[in-house]
């Protein structure tokens, strides 16, 4: 190939691409999307951690809503009261202080204290073991399997399997609820980080029925209902149940339960 001929191939490549360039700069500029100060600076105050606890698609669709009064300042479980607070600012609204919130496993029922059925040798995955004969292995159709699909969705090492059942680490949890999402059996709950008096129970099984299945499980004879002067505990569907805008926790319900599932 000659000079003439290379030099004329540099030209007409270096056009091109200058021509892309100045294009692409021009078209940036003409449709580019205005994003709202206070968007970006939310973005910075939030923890990044995209767990969607929020409800929204990661922290920069929560930081969206709330500048579009789509969420409220403190819609971020994670970042908590601290954060909120800083949102708060930013958008120039009063934000109340936030109640603490942990995650809960309804079940006592351990290797122990739970009967199992039979061997279950499938995916180590409670989603998968539910679908299997009676719901999984354990006796109590109601119980926790110990899979693990709980301790797979937290981002924050918050929830482990001990002894069969999911174990919540009260100090690490962010309430995100991404295991309260994945728990076929619906164990997990929310309830306020201060609460103290817990019924680690989730069946609605008749006492016979759950006493031959489980030895801790809950009965519904309902002597902690009648012994708490709160007017806290509630038993239904043989299930009792904690309010924990009534409960003391002054442990009498605890001391009455005959079957010690209701936890200090």
């Amino acid at each position: 190939m000659s000079i003439t001929g290379i030099i004329l191939a540099t030209v007409i490549v270096g056009g091109t691409g200058l021509f892309i360039g100045v294009f692409l700069g021009i078209s940036g500029k003409k449709f580019a999307v205005e994003t709202d100060e206070r968007e970006e600076a939310i973005l910075e105050v939030l923890p990044g951690n995209n767990c969607g606890g929020c409800g929204y698609a990661g922290c920069s669709g929560l930081a969206a809503a709330i500048v579009a009064g789509e969420a409220e300042a403190g819609g971020c479980p994670v970042g908590g009261t601290p954060v909120a607070e800083k949102i708060g600012q930013i958008m120039g609204v009063d934000v109340s202080a936030q109640e603490r919130m942990t995650a809960f496993v309804k079940c006592g029922g351990t290797c122990e204290k739970a009967k199992t059925e039979y061997e279950y040798y499938g995916i180590k995955d409670c989603i998968m073991a539910s679908q299997m004969q009676d719901g999984g292995a354990k006796g109590c159709a109601y119980g926790c399997l110990g899979y693990g699909s709980c301790v797979d969705a937290c981002m924050f090492d918050a929830i482990h399997i001990v002894d069969g059942i999911a174990v919540v680490d009260k100090e690490a949890c962010k309430a995100c609820g991404k295991c309260v999402e994945v728990c076929p059996k619906h164990l997990i709950e929310l309830i306020p980080y201060k609460q103290r008096t817990f019924v680690q129970c989730n069946s609605n099984e008749k006492g016979k029925v759950l006493m031959d299945t489980c030895q801790v499980g809950c009965i519904g004879c309902r002597l902690c209902e009648r012994s708490c002067e709160a007017g806290a505990v509630t038993v239904n569907n043989f299930l009792a149940h904690i309010d924990p805008e009534k409960c003391t926790n002054c442990g009498v319900c605890a001391e009455k339960c005959p079957r010690k599932i209701i936890k200090m």
